[in-house]
């Protein structure tokens, strides 16, 4: 109350016991002096035997005190008026035991013995000593005291009361008179009438300023004007009620702690959404860097060995193109922990060069090729289900065999047999493969290029190709950017026309811009393929119709001998499409682990 009153601020005074009149009559030094003063003070003058000490003091006490309203004494003692109660205190013995009897005289005698234990136990410094009295027990008492409090004082101390309920100690033993005596005695009830009225929170207003600038930008970094205007703008802003604070002359008052609390929470959902925008903007540049590296790691796979594809050189990685997770079919192939690093619809030749569609699934560990069967019998009979076709480890892949053309074949070489397959994701797919594999060997991923290459075939159980063998197929230079593939026996000739050099590297644009945010059309400077849509249920578009029309067909109708292959087309709807630079940027590379944007 002594704070609210030197501050300034509207305050209804409260009655209580202040017990530092009775700390005074017990402590005082002078005017008038207080009951240890007199009692050291007596102690100093009485001589060895000590006899009549006690009366002598107890004479100086009615003397000095005796008109002091916590004070009274009778012909054995004295009583004092504690705020708890009332104490007596027996004069018989009270000066023979306030005085110290270790003179210093035998501290020094035991300071000069040649042990170090002895010495130990007797730390006093004596050199400052000698010249005043000799120490007494109250006055060693209340120098502890003084200190104790004088350590506090440094401190924010939180005090706690303990109620003893019984003497029994057992549970559940309640003596309400015990209990009520001791919250009398310990001014808890003064105590909870002062808080209830008074203000739980106090603060100057530098610190608070510092502690709840964030809340608005008027306040933040530093208020420029009077701080005292700082603090009534911040609570004005927060729209705290007038009548929960107040305003002192260097301190700011809040009543009740849920306005503190609101203040709290506001702070730390500043400091939240600043934490989210730090750690969006880290994100955003530590996926730009990793999309710009993984770019060039992909490119770099070709790079000088083999022709880019105008529509492949930049665009983005999704990894996903088949959205495993809305195919429990397809998902029951691949270990439940396994993630899925590409998963892409594609086109497999067979020994004849025959076309069938099958779903290629990379994980770290294996590569999975998945298509389908109709069933014969049972009574699922005339129904097309997802078969497994081919599982194999990544670290069993000997090669993987490239063209130098532009063309989307490739040939997965492995201790068995070979996969010849078609993709227009090959980049895409060879450049996790290839980082996977050297995860599982600490090796790179052997990559051959040349315009003649040979696949090696499965051996059959029986019939003329128990052998196994081999085929050929040959890449000779073409019209276009479609692949033409013409059989012929054991050989299969693809020509396809010249596409962008071997050197072409991705070009380092701006990431904004090669998400869809550039206003360039696709026929200007920089040419790219669409990134296709997130694998979803709620796809739309040409690949959503393109996915759909291959489960209608069961992916399993298989394509006339000589096909063609383009990139992805877009699907007409007959209305004015708009260029890809404005569609949304798609981030969905960043779902997929090690992905990135492409060459």
């Amino acid at each position: 109350q002594e704070e609210y009153v030197q501050e300034g601020i509207r305050w209804t005074p409260i009655d209580y016991f202040n017990n530092k009149i009775v700390c005074d009559l017990i402590e005082n030094k002078v005017n008038p002096p207080g009951i240890m003063s007199i009692l050291d003070d007596v102690c100093a003058t009485m001589h060895a035997v000590g006899e009549g000490a006690d009366q002598t003091l107890l004479q100086k006490l009615q003397m000095q005190i005796g008109a002091h309203e916590h004070f009274n004494s009778w012909n054995q003692g004295f009583i004092i008026h504690h705020y708890a109660g009332k104490v007596s205190y027996d004069m018989d013995g009270f000066c023979e035991r306030n005085r110290d009897v270790l003179f210093m005289d035998l501290i020094e005698l035991m300071q000069s013995s040649d042990l170090p234990f002895i010495k130990a136990l007797f730390p006093e410094n004596l050199q400052g000593d000698k010249k005043g009295r000799p120490t007494t027990a109250g006055s060693k008492i209340k120098k502890q005291a003084n200190d104790l409090v004088g350590t506090l004082m440094k401190c924010t101390p939180h005090y706690i009361r303990c109620i003893k309920p019984n003497e029994t100690k057992k549970s559940r033993d309640w003596e309400e008179s015990r209990v009520k005596h001791q919250v009398e005695y310990l001014g808890l009830k003064e105590n909870i009438r002062v808080r209830r009225a008074g203000y739980a929170y106090r603060r100057v207003f530098q610190k608070f300023l510092q502690r709840y600038a964030i809340l608005t930008k008027a306040t933040w970094p530093s208020w420029k004007g009077e701080e005292k205007q700082g603090v009534l703008h911040l609570l004005q802003s927060v729209n705290m009620d007038p009548d929960q604070y107040q305003l002192g002359k260097s301190k700011v008052f809040i009543k009740a702690p849920e306005s503190l609390f609101l203040l709290e929470e506001m702070r730390e959902r500043k400091y939240d959404g600043y934490a989210r925008a730090i750690q969006k903007a880290w994100r955003k540049y530590a996926a730009r860097k990793k999309y710009v590296q993984m770019r060039e790691e992909a490119s770099d796979l070709l790079l000088n060995k083999k022709e880019r594809r105008q529509n492949s050189i930049n665009r983005n990685f999704v990894g996903d193109y088949i959205g495993m997770e809305d195919h429990p079919e397809l998902r029951q192939f691949v270990g439940k922990r396994e993630k899925i690093d590409f998963a892409d619809t594609v086109t497999k030749y067979d020994r004849r060069f025959k076309s069938v569609k099958r779903d290629l699934v990379l994980t770290p560990k294996c590569i999975y090729l998945i298509g389908r069967e109709k069933i014969k019998q049972g009574p699922e009979k005339g129904q097309v289900k997802e078969v497994l076709k081919r599982r194999m480890e990544v670290e069993r892949i000997l090669a993987v065999s490239l063209s130098t053309m532009q063309d989307d074949i490739f040939i997965l070489h492995e201790q068995e047999y070979d996969s010849l397959l078609e993709s227009v994701f090959k980049t895409e797919f060879l450049s996790l493969l290839s980082k996977r594999y050297e995860e599982k060997t600490q090796r790179k991923l052997p990559l051959k290029f040349s315009n003649t290459l040979e696949v090696k075939l499965k051996k059959e159980s029986w019939g003329p190709w128990s052998s196994g063998g081999s085929r050929q197929v040959q890449f000779m230079q073409g019209q276009g950017d479609i692949a033409v593939l013409k059989p012929s026996n054991k050989v299969l000739q693809i020509s396809i026309g010249p596409g962008l050099p071997k050197n072409s590297r991705p070009t380092r644009r701006n990431l904004t811009q090669s998400r869809g945010y550039s206003n360039r059309s696709q026929s200007q400077t920089y040419p790219m393929r669409a990134a296709p849509p997130p694998p979803a249920a709620l796809w739309t578009g040409c690949v959503h119709t393109l996915f759909t029309s291959r489960s209608a067909a069961k992916r399993s109708n298989k394509c006339p001998t000589v096909c063609t292959t383009a990139p992805c087309p877009r699907k007409s709807t007959g209305q004015s499409e708009k260029p890809i630079s404005q569609q949304p940027e798609s981030l969905d590379f960043l779902k997929v682990p090690d992905q990135g944007a492409a060459g």
